[in-house]
């Protein structure tokens, strides 16, 4: 039979998060070095007390005012469970499962032949005048291996998955020699995110990065997750960020 553990609580400063306010963009995430918060079911949620430091690095990202810090009887910080949880998060991360014989195909890496002009004629085309520049699978960020073959060297594409279905010149403006990674900072993992981004960046000598996200808040959590990723890595990659409006249109 297990026991219980009974954790001392105290009053101290802890982060406090108005569910009513958040819109679940998850730009807190990335910030808290400590791993406290995560979006759960569309919102971002204090995962522990313990894990909470106190010291509000979350404040500044919110664009909704949904965090506060405030006094509160709560569980003392615990820095070696922080570790732990931390050590976690980085293992669940990183996990990589091999495809099954039989299984789904989606992790199964591959590179496409890219066509001469003559060839291009007799392809089929996905538009009036157009042809897929997308050169590798898988496209997920949750899928694609830090050591995938086409990253090294690669100028990538991180696109939000909104992106190409908003914006009509997706394939001919953006993805045309670049590798893509696609995935949303809302409803997956940006923690998550930041340790398979620092890993890529670690391995892979990436030469550039362009990010394409929707006008919607919880798009603009891509962004820091990158930059938290490079600070990570060690590593200063040159970036550049691009806004599709909901109505398809790039933004200035």
């Amino acid at each position: 039979m297990q026991r219980e553990v009974t954790r001392m609580k105290t009053m101290r400063k802890v982060i406090k998060i108005d569910e009513d306010k958040c819109d679940g963009c998850g730009l807190c995430v990335p910030s808290c070095a400590e791993g406290a918060i995560q979006i759960i079911e569309g919102k971002a949620k204090l995962v522990a007390e313990r894990y909470c430091d106190g010291l509000g690095a979350c404040l500044g990202e919110c664009p909704r005012g949904a965090l506060e810090i405030v006094d509160a009887e709560v569980e003392e910080f615990d820095e070696e469970a922080v570790e732990k949880h931390l050590e976690k998060m980085e293992s669940s991360a990183i996990k990589e499962k091999p495809a099954q014989t039989g299984g789904c195909t989606s992790a199964h890496i591959q590179q496409f032949q890219k066509f001469s002009s003559c060839e291009e004629a007799n392809i089929p085309q996905t538009q009036e005048g157009a042809t897929s520049e997308l050169s590798h699978w898988p496209v997920q960020i949750r899928l694609v291996p830090p050591g995938a073959p086409f990253l090294k060297n690669a100028d990538i594409l991180v696109a939000a998955d909104c992106t190409p279905v908003a914006y009509a010149n997706f394939h001919r403006d953006f993805l045309k020699g670049k590798v893509v990674l696609m995935g949303c900072p809302k409803f997956d993992d940006a923690q998550s995110y930041v340790e398979k981004f620092a890993q890529i960046f670690r391995e892979a000598d990436i030469k550039s990065i362009t990010v394409l996200v929707m006008e919607v808040p919880c798009c603009q959590g891509m962004p820091v997750i990158l930059e938290k990723a490079m600070a990570l890595a060690g590593k200063n990659i040159p970036m550049k960020k691009a806004t599709v409006s909901t109505g398809g249109k790039l933004l200035p």
